[in-house]
Formats: structure tokens, C-alpha cells, sequence
């Protein structure tokens, strides 16, 4: 799944659906990594305040990688994201 992701609500989206296609709940996604399902919810609502740490062990027990790449011309403007 190659997915291009701008905004924290894609990135939650799309979070939500790998746990979802893993048969996990929130619950057992927050104590494979050590946190609260509440961290999970907010992650999976596009809500900020989650700590970089927190969201690479979310990818790596998701089996995920973020990758980065060169932004396409005719993209979204930085206002338009935020």
C-alpha cells in the first residue's frame, strides 16, 4: 500500500485501516506499544500532540514505513494543509 499522505487526518486514516485489515483493537494496538488507547483514537482522528516516538513505534508494530519524497508541482499549498 503506497499511499500519499498531507495532513494528520490522511495519516490517522490511514493508521486506522492497517490495525483495522490486522483484526486489532485500539486497545491492542496501544499495549503492543506501551501506551493508552486514547493515544491510538487521536492518532486515528488526525489530532496533533502525538509524540514523534510515539508515531515510528505505531508504524513499525503496524508494519509501516513513512517515507519521504520530493513534492509533486500543483500540490497543495502549506495554508491549505494546516
Amino acid at each position: 500500500m503506497n499511499q500519499m499522505v498531507r495532513s494528520p487526518k490522511q495519516l490517522g486514516a490511514l493508521i486506522h485501516q492497517a490495525r483495522v485489515q490486522r483484526g486489532m483493537s485500539q486497545k491492542d494496538l496501544a499495549d503492543l506499544i506501551g501506551t493508552y488507547q486514547k493515544t491510538i483514537s487521536s492518532v486515528e482522528n488526525g489530532n496533533s500532540g502525538v509524540k514523534l516516538e510515539t508515531m515510528f513505534t505505531l508504524l513499525a508494530a503496524l508494519e509501516l514505513d513513512l517515507e519521504l519524497v520530493p513534492r509533486r508541482k500543483g500540490g497543495m499549498e502549506l495554508d491549505e494543509i494546516f
